[in-house]
């Protein structure tokens, strides 16, 4: 598979929580917000990965879809909504419920990673916003097939995953994961339940424990600590 390389990065608790609203004070957690999109930007990258939640909540604007059924039905076969495009943002929407006011967040152009399953009529409104959209499965999206279709249709070759912990878990339990850098945070949560950096969920069959290898340490501003790891397949 001519795959993208994948460097997970994320911010943590010391306790591998991800969940920002447990963490209470606001000014503290825009302050680690942006040592995390500061870090972010010392990566050289074509696009940037993460779920359906987190773009709802922090970059859709929580707009809802309009669809509207279409003439006649539609294949199931990848879109691409703008060929000039030379940055991306990969929303994973398995369901197809994300809304959007244009093609683009940030200045870069969204991919909308579906399942077969997603109605016609969101197919038909995606590219009327000239949004992109391929598929990767049934019922449950396919990681390596998404990553293959990446490197085939689009100018992509490094990707940012910032998911949540199951998306995150999933493309680690594939064996997917290059990189992973890790800003961990001087907070101790303790929340019962809440999500951590990977989480595989009960439907994939667990593969065995990812073997990292520590690449570089750094202490950064207001006591982060910054971890930088490769894991083994990278390095073989």
């Amino acid at each position: 598979m001519n795959k993208p390389h994948i460097i997970c990065h994320m911010m943590s608790t010391v306790d591998g929580k991800i969940l920002t609203s447990n963490w209470g004070d606001k000014k503290l957690i825009d302050d680690f917000s942006g040592l995390f999109e500061k870090y972010h930007e010392t990566f050289e990258s074509d696009a940037w990965m993460c779920g359906r939640v987190t773009m709802e909540k922090d970059f859709s604007g929580g707009v809802k879809p309009e669809p509207v059924t279409p003439p006649v039905p539609i294949e199931r076969k990848a879109f691409i909504g703008d060929n000039n495009a030379t940055s991306f943002a990969i929303a994973i929407d398995p369901d197809g419920k994300l809304g959007w006011e244009g093609n683009e967040t940030g200045g870069d152009h969204i991919i909308e990673v579906l399942t077969t399953q997603v109605g016609d009529d969101y197919l038909y409104y995606l590219p009327q916003k000239g949004i992109s959209y391929i598929f990767a499965g049934e019922k449950e999206v396919d990681f390596s097939s998404v990553l293959d279709q990446l490197a085939e249709l689009f100018p992509i070759s490094t990707i940012m995953l910032e998911g949540g912990g199951h998306i995150n878990g999933s493309v680690l339990n594939a064996g997917l994961i290059d990189e992973l850098s890790l800003l961990l945070l001087p907070i101790a949560d303790g929340t019962p339940k809440s999500p951590t950096v990977f989480e595989v969920s009960d439907y994939l069959t667990k593969a065995p424990a990812t073997l990292l290898y520590l690449s570089e340490v750094k202490q950064v501003e207001q006591d982060v600590i910054w971890l930088k790891y490769k894991t083994k397949k990278s390095e073989s």
